[in-house]
């Protein structure tokens, strides 16, 4: 009976949130189609900026919908204070797809919406092409290490890129994201990177690194830490509500000046500051997940 109870749960679950993204959208999809027949950059910031109301309603439905199916058990630990006027960038530890839906919600109508830098390879998902064209998330085409190594100009193509993407997030206040550890949490993973971190696979910090290099106004990091109780982490069990046990911590930090306005493709001596200076939030992230375990 407590199956069939869970996957009712769970299909009711996932239908509503397929409904609720299909209507948002759908939405912004409409509004946006002028943009390619209206070229004037002042009619792009004016679509920008309706578009992230629309996109801040439709993740307050999907924090509804959460709240009916799971009830109200996510515990956010948040004392900061934001102004949704002003830029920001933020990050979090990455354990599952469901923590999109976990850090969206946690944001809502505290921070100016987030962006999140998307994989190339992800283009070909309805929902995830829609929010590139429609709420300026970028596709960001980057190389492996490897591939560097192979062909070092490499790094500098993507970091033009990346510069080029950030461009659109200029249009309206938001809240740059990235999933620092660039992919998500496994204990294979883990063991394999040499378990720097009790809790955390190592950062990657190219990405926020090269963002700070394009939008020297930004002057706060934000910093998501998301412990689940249940040790679950694929969608259906999300979906079902086995994850629903969740803490979020929020930690806001000051970006060093001498961290700004610099190359990251070229200044060798930057790569290595911004490294250490993540670093050294990481070992402070590490014990503070350790704290907020169940």
């Amino acid at each position: 009976m407590k199956n069939i109870v869970s996957g009712f749960i769970g299909l009711l679950t996932f239908i509503l949130i397929l409904l609720e993204l299909i209507i948002g959208f759908g939405t912004l999809a409409i509004i946006n189609i002028p943009r390619g027949i209206i070229p004037f950059k002042v009619f792009k910031i004016f679509l920008a900026k309706v578009s992230n109301v629309i996109g801040d309603l439709t993740v307050y439905g999907l924090k509804l919908i959460m709240l009916l199916m799971h009830g109200n058990n996510i515990s956010i630990i948040n004392d900061e204070e934001f102004d949704k006027n002003d830029w920001y960038m933020a990050m979090s530890n990455h354990q599952s797809w469901a923590d999109i839906f976990i850090l969206l919600t946690s944001a809502n109508y505290k921070l100016p919406l987030l962006k999140f830098f998307m994989k190339k390879e992800l283009w070909w998902i309805p929902f995830v092409f829609l929010a590139n064209k429609t709420l300026n998330m970028p596709f960001v085409n980057r190389h492996t290490t490897k591939e560097i190594e192979q062909n070092p100009s490499l790094r500098n193509q993507d970091y033009e890129n990346t510069l080029k993407s950030c461009k659109r997030f200029l249009r309206t206040p938001s809240t740059i994201f990235s999933y620092a550890e660039g992919t998500r949490f496994t204990n294979e993973k883990h063991i394999k990177q040499g378990q720097k971190y009790n809790n955390l696979l190592n950062p990657k910090i190219g990405g926020m690194a090269t963002a700070l290099s394009a939008m020297p106004n930004i002057s706060t990091l934000v910093d998501y830490t998301l412990v689940y109780k249940s040790k679950k982490r694929d969608v259906w069990s999300f979906a079902k509500g086995d994850m629903k046990h969740a803490k979020v911590l929020v930690t806001k930090y000051k970006i060093p000046e001498h961290l700004k306005n610099r190359n990251y493709a070229k200044d060798h001596d930057y790569r290595n500051e911004f490294k250490n200076w993540i670093e050294s939030i990481w070992v402070e992230k590490d014990k503070k997940i350790e704290e907020l375990k169940f």
